[in-house]
């Protein structure tokens, strides 16, 4: 029997509430009194990698308003395209693509978003004479650097546990020391992908 948030044997009857807790199923109610007091004590984080999307559509529009004013670029047919998961660049020449590229880039650093999101491919022909490139978009945790990262938690602080959730990595110890210390090992890795510390509970 449950009230109050505490076990009760079954046979405590009808009787006051302070006899009631004399009556408390031991085993029960320590297993429930530890669960709880594991998930009071401890404090987690998640590890994800993303971006703000709406930023890095503001950052495509303004390159492409820059494309139509610069001297060099407004009359070269270069083109700009955000797709879901990519950018597209098409050029008449390497140098104008790279010129468009650069100015994308300046653009997303001034919106506050890591270039590392950015994953450039080979330069290819295009239709028409042109050459374009398809730069990746990087969002979400691959399961093998998931792995690599729950490791590094493990090895560096061994009283912390990283528990991989889909695209994100969980952290938790009861000691935010210990989470703090996690967040500087990460970091000092300096991966090849945009980590951000979310959720802290």
């Amino acid at each position: 029997m449950f009230i109050s948030g505490v076990f009760l044997c079954a046979s405590a009857g009808t009787r006051t509430l302070w006899e009631y807790r004399l009556r408390l199923c031991p085993r029960r109610f320590d297993q429930h009194y530890m669960e709880v007091r594991a998930l009071a004590g401890d404090s987690s984080f998640d590890i994800v990698s993303d971006f703000d999307r709406q930023e890095l559509v503001n950052a495509v529009d303004q390159t492409h308003r820059e494309m139509l004013q610069r001297y060099d670029l407004k009359s070269a047919g270069g083109s700009i395209e955000l797709e879901k998961d990519a950018i597209v660049v098409t050029a008449p020449s390497d140098m104008t693509l790279r010129s468009i590229v650069d100015v994308l880039e300046s653009k997303m650093v001034r919106r506050s978003l890591d270039l590392k999101i950015l994953s450039l491919g080979q330069i290819e022909s295009a239709s028409g004479g042109n050459v374009r490139q398809r730069i990746t978009l990087k969002r979400g945790i691959d399961q093998e650097l998931a792995k690599e990262i729950s490791k590094l938690v493990r090895d560096t602080v061994p009283k912390a546990k990283a528990q991989i959730q889909g695209d994100a990595v969980r952290v938790s110890s009861k000691s935010r020391d210990d989470l703090q210390r996690v967040i500087s090992a990460v970091k000092d890795r300096n991966y090849d992908l945009p980590l951000q510390f979310q959720n802290y509970r």
